[in-house]
């Protein structure tokens, strides 16, 4: 059976795009028509799931990918009006992420474009949240290349320009954990509750400044690289000093104030470095879960403003993993001209944003 072909020259305003996430903790899928306006959109959150482990188990998220699947794509399709035989193509995130989600959302994908009949597109996750700004149906200024993106989230921090569709150089990364792991493990230490980011932020939101003298890790350093692991310690030892017991609120408070002050100076103080390295930048983009932190966000405003840049931030339901994002760069490279993926293509636990094309046939 010759399968469809999708390509950009083929894609109407009218076409139809299914796009599905399981790389993490959440199940997701959207259809996009092919001006980028959003048509579905599901995401079901795995917090309950693994709250009672403190983090994410891979098994436990795999299997609920598996069982949540199937009914959310019925239920998006409905909702977008079409089955999968009216659609132009069906995307995944193929990488990085655990395997186990990965391999259940690709094969997904694949099934249904197999019996379809319609093409397969592998997505990198990182490529989708780099993209994700420049979807028209957010209601912002969509920038044009090259922009400046700061990916932050829980797996990932690091400086790319996005130099095109596909184009990306790393300008800097985190050396030890990404900003979000070290979220996620101060606010453990501070007896927070899973997901500790956001429960980190509204902790710190009741503490004050001048209480604790935390190190900026890479303050002042050449280059736009990362670490949060000393800073993290310095916060563990702080906590271990403590009698036994439940920390009092105040000291918990006043930790986290001085632990996201840490964080957003180190992060403000590399994207200085970063736009140095990238003068011709129409816009510094803002992309992950750690960007949904207000603090982060207006210190990064400031810094884009003071370039004379704009600041484009997804909407903060797209900042966290969702499938709105697989779509979007799915009808990003057929607008670029990438041809669809075959159905062998492997999915990959680690896989560089500046590698994106480089991809591999299972077997």
């Amino acid at each position: 059976m010759e399968r469809k072909a999708a390509s950009g020259d083929a894609l109407g305003h009218d076409s139809l795009i299914l796009g599905i996430e399981s790389s993490c903790d959440e199940t997701a899928c959207a259809v996009l028509d092919g001006a980028g306006r959003i048509r579905a959109e599901f995401v079901a959150s795995q917090i309950a799931d693994h709250a009672p482990f403190g983090g994410v188990v891979p098994e436990i998220a795999a299997r609920t990918h598996l069982a949540l699947l199937p009914d959310m794509i019925h239920r998006a399709l409905a909702a977008a009006g079409t089955t999968p035989s009216g659609l132009v193509a069906i995307a995944a995130t193929a990488g990085p992420g655990l395997i186990g989600g990965l391999i259940v959302g690709a094969n997904t994908a694949r099934g249904m474009a197999l019996a379809a009949d319609v093409p397969f597109i592998a997505i990198n996750h990182l490529e989708a949240h780099a993209l994700t700004a420049r979807l028209p149906d957010t209601g912002g200024n969509p920038p044009n290349f090259p922009y400046l993106l700061l990916l932050v989230s829980g797996g990932h921090t690091a400086l790319i320009a996005v130099e095109g569709v596909g184009r990306y150089r790393r300008l800097g990364t985190t050396l030890d954990d990404a900003a979000g792991e070290a979220f996620d493990k101060v606010a453990k230490l501070l007896g927070l509750p899973y997901p500790g980011g956001p429960a980190l932020e509204r902790l710190a939101a009741e503490g004050q400044g001048g209480r604790f003298d935390l190190p900026r890790p890479m303050l002042g350093r050449p280059g736009c690289d990362f670490s949060f692991s000393g800073l993290k310690t310095a916060v563990a030892q702080l906590v271990a000093r403590q009698p036994e017991g439940g920390l009092p609120r105040d000291f918990a408070a006043d930790l986290a104030f001085a632990f996201q002050s840490a964080v957003v100076a180190a992060l403000a103080d590399r994207l200085r470095h970063a736009l140095a390295m990238l003068p011709g930048a129409t816009a510094v983009v803002v992309a992950g879960g750690v960007a949904a932190n207000k603090a982060v966000r207006a210190a990064l405003a400031d810094i884009a403003a003071g370039a004379g840049l704009p600041l484009a931030a997804p909407p903060l339901r797209l900042c966290t993993d969702n499938a709105v994002m697989v779509a979007w760069a799915a009808i990003e490279r057929l607008r670029a001209g990438d041809a669809a993926d075959p159905l062998g293509v492997r999915c990959r636990p680690r896989w560089p944003l500046e590698h994106v094309r480089n991809m591999q046939i299972a077997g």
